[in-house]
């Protein structure tokens, strides 16, 4: 007997980023950002440089460096066009900042509501 494997399809129009459906048909989780990577991010983000990103998240440069690439990988785009020692932000990565910055703001009142409850 001769056994078939019968691939799943995405639906037309579905785009992969977008769709946690298709994460779930293909048995894989969702990925979820990193909050620590978001916060890489945004500093580079603001201050265009690894090295002031590092030394204001009190990490190393190669900690920066990873946390975008990582970032990157993730999101499968290119976050920060790389010039010599001075980084830009790329379009998709303006798209992000304006996410993040909503992310980190929830985030900030998340802790701040539960610390309004004390031990």
């Amino acid at each position: 007997m001769k056994l078939i494997h019968l691939q799943r399809r995405k639906p037309r129009g579905v785009n992969r980023a977008y769709s946690v459906q298709s994460c779930y048909s293909a048995n894989m989780p969702p990925i979820i950002l990193d909050s620590r990577k978001l916060l890489a991010f945004s500093t580079l983000a603001r201050v265009g440089s690894f090295t002031l990103a590092a030394r204001e998240l009190n990490l190393t440069q190669s900690a920066v460096s990873h946390a975008i690439k990582a970032l990157e990988k993730d999101l499968e785009a290119r976050l920060f066009e790389r010039i010599g020692r001075k980084v830009t932000i790329t379009a998709a990565g303006r798209q992000l900042l304006q996410h993040t910055h909503v992310i980190l703001a929830e985030m900030q009142h998340a802790r701040a509501g539960v610390a309004a409850f004390g031990d």
